[in-house]
């Protein structure tokens, strides 16, 4: 049985599709989102850690990831093939304590996650900050000058 985030799955894909005659040099981008919505990824994909989408000026951008409990230690960031990916590093499960004692109740959850986004080709990530709870990368997009409006002259 198909549920209305199918249904939109497939009119999304759809609309991606009838782009494709109209466009030159964009076949990497659409199979991205082809990826990204055609195999459920986006339906499967847990909601944690929170995250919000800033844009901080003409060209600049912030993710905020929501990491309350975690340190520097705990997470990495990771930037490959368009991919940036924020997840928890391995850590040795057998240590119930730390520099303040045993911990005799664990009520703050510290899961392992991994959430990832896709970054465009002209966008640079400019580094992270993990602050009172809060993981913030800067982004950045930087226009080629190849891709800057230019006049043609007509000869």
């Amino acid at each position: 049985m198909l549920t209305k985030e199918d249904n939109m799955t497939s009119k999304d894909l759809s609309i991606f599709n009838s782009l494709r005659p109209f466009s030159i040099g964009f076949d990497d981008m659409f199979d991205q989102f082809e990826n990204m919505l055609g195999n459920g990824g986006m339906s499967m994909q847990s909601n944690y850690p929170p995250y919000n989408i800033r844009k901080t000026g003409k060209d600049k951008y912030s993710i905020e990831v929501a990491l309350a409990g975690f340190t520097k230690k705990d997470v990495e960031v990771e930037f490959e093939d368009n991919m940036l990916t924020v997840r928890t590093k391995q850590t040795d499960k057998s240590e119930n304590k730390d520099q303040d004692g045993e911990i005799l109740h664990k009520g703050i959850s510290q899961r392992q996650f991994a959430r990832s986004f896709t970054i465009a080709d002209d966008v640079k990530v400019n580094g992270a900050e993990l602050k009172d709870g809060l993981l913030t990368i800067a982004c950045e997009r930087v226009i080629p000058d190849y891709k800057k409006k230019k006049l043609i002259e007509i000869k």
